[in-house]
């Protein structure tokens, strides 16, 4: 199967899950065509000063990939990360994180939630 860029869905959230400003996914995959194994393979972009508020994972897990721009991450014992182009983060089921755009230019990344 092959998606055209104008075919893909695309999908505005403002202040997800308590977060600030709003995040954009262009999705790749949804739930339908993942035959049961996933819920979410996306770009996602966040403007500066955006985030996603903090959420659980439960029977599911989550993997960012930071394509470009500067994260930062936090985790269920409140640490915070902070990402850049390349780094990748693993949120396992049953926990739970926090990402907000830190930098000066949209934060774009990979995110894949997968049944676990």
């Amino acid at each position: 199967m092959i998606k055209r860029s104008h075919e893909l869905k695309r999908q505005v959230n403002k202040e997800f899950l308590g977060g600030k400003g709003q995040v954009e996914l262009t999705h790749f995959l949804d739930k339908e065509d993942a035959a049961g194994t996933g819920r979410l393979f996306s770009i996602s972009m966040l403007t500066p000063g955006s985030s996603i508020g903090f959420h659980v994972h439960n029977g599911d897990f989550e993997n960012y990939y930071i394509l470009k721009g500067k994260a930062m991450v936090t985790e269920d014992d409140g640490s915070k990360h902070y990402l850049e182009a390349g780094d990748v983060m693993f949120t396992p089921n049953g926990s739970g994180h926090a990402i907000e755009n830190v930098g000066e230019d949209n934060l774009e990344y990979i995110a894949l939630i997968l049944f676990d």
